[in-house]
């Protein structure tokens, strides 16, 4: 079975779900699937030495020769959102060229970043149709509901234009994907409002490797002697993107709060559009109980959720049912508790809650956030016994062969019909 694939990113490019594209890679090798991609020169999260290596490779195999990757030149990726813009519609437009003349496809698959990919694979799904004169089948991976990502960040609003064009390519999207994976229940009843037959949508939760991912004793953590930090102090992480809709500019405002504790220490791995805020806000405040730290590499995922006494997933107020962030499942199989400021009323909390891995509290508010956290600080065995929980639920429910093989499921589903 021959399955086309359009990717902004590919190996070895490194974004915050690098590991379940490559999971997914592997298991779609194993189950004996053709991968043929197009993706542009990799630019994210690789050194200038790899970038020159890929930037004259316009091909490459993986897996044994199972996964193709055509790569075709673009300009480097900035931070600048309009230049993001640009380059995204630059390289949707370059991979609806090829992937138009691809040949013996038996099924498109893509995920949902850029917003416009899924309108792009929805588009290749219905010409390849047409030259083939058969239903290509498109499955499509939803990570996350746009144009709604939009307004919950605050990036634009309901019934403006943006909305109203971002709602014309998800009802396309929707209608011409055979079968949508969504990642929580919150999506799925999201995308039923909208007229999504309730068929075609699969719940599959993003998921991790719970063989690389396990608990590390702080003992025998590298991080700690790496990055030069107290061993003996309560760590508050979180590790993920920095970025609007996270609302983490309550963790500068949690360590101020904290800032007489001096056992107590917040840890933060990322990057993203507030990190200059939150650098400002620690500098300003003279915050010597939060340390910034860039993105670890994939192999020290366990490490980065194991430092931490307590993990932090984080949202803007309202924007919680929208999403399941997959640290959540990282910082499980750690071993560590969770300490969730996300709505409410989100899947996230109902779990949390549920199985009793860790607290929620009210998202962007310091003053509950800390409550919290005193909370967890002050019952070690709790703690424990929450950490204990969360590994307990990463193997039953979010282990990577279990999800991966219903990703390979759908896809075989989605060419039987």
């Amino acid at each position: 079975m021959k399955v086309l694939e359009l990717s902004p990113y590919y190996y070895p490019e490194k974004i915050s779900s690098s590991h379940l594209s490559d999971d997914l890679a592997e298991a779609f090798a194993n189950a004996g699937f053709e991968i043929e991609v197009y993706s542009p020169t990799p630019t994210r999260g690789i050194t200038e030495e790899v970038y020159r290596e890929y930037k004259n490779k316009p091909v490459e195999e993986l897996k044994n020769g199972k996964i193709k990757v055509y790569r075709f030149k673009m300009f480097r990726e900035g931070r600048n959102p309009i230049v993001r813009a640009a380059r995204y519609i630059l390289v949707n437009l370059i991979q609806y060229s090829k992937g138009k003349r691809a040949k013996g496809v038996d099924a498109v698959y893509s995920g949902s970043t850029p917003p416009t990919q899924g309108l792009l694979c929805a588009l290749v799904k219905k010409k390849l149709s047409k030259k083939y004169k058969r239903n290509v089948p498109f499955v499509f991976s939803l990570q996350d509901v746009f144009p709604d990502s939009l307004v919950n960040a605050g990036m634009t609003s309901e019934n403006s234009l943006i909305w109203k064009i971002g709602r014309k390519i998800e009802d396309f999207t929707y209608k011409n994907a055979d079968i949508i994976i969504v990642i929580s229940e919150d999506i799925k009843n999201n995308i039923l409002k909208k007229g999504v037959p309730a068929g075609k949508i699969r719940v599959i939760r993003n998921w991790v490797d719970t063989e690389s991912v396990k608990p590390v004793a702080k003992s025998e953590n590298s991080l700690i002697k790496e990055l030069g930090l107290n061993a003996d102090t309560f760590k508050t992480v979180y590790a993920g993107n920095l970025g609007k809709a996270q609302g983490i500019g309550m963790l500068a405002q949690a360590a101020k709060l904290m800032s007489g504790e001096r056992d107590t220490e917040f840890v933060v791995f990322g990057d993203g559009a507030e990190k200059e805020t939150l650098e400002r806000e620690i500098k300003e405040n003279s915050l010597d109980n939060i340390k910034l730290f860039p993105l670890q590499p994939p192999e020290k995922i366990a490490q980065v959720y194991s430092l931490g006494d307590v993990c932090v997933v984080a949202c803007k107020k309202g924007t919680g049912k929208g999403a399941f962030p997959s640290k959540t499942v990282s910082v499980m199989a750690a071993g560590s508790p969770v300490l969730a400021a996300f709505d409410n009323d989100s899947e996230l909390c109902k779990i949390v809650k549920e199985y009793e891995i860790g607290e929620v509290c009210e998202p962007e508010n310091a003053e509950e956030f800390v409550k919290a956290l005193k909370s967890l600080k002050a019952d070690r065995d709790k703690l424990r016994q929450m950490g204990e929980k969360a590994r307990e639920l990463a193997l039953a429910r979010f282990s990577k062969e279990q999800c991966t093989a219903l990703y390979v499921e759908a896809i075989n589903d989605a060419c039987k019909k």
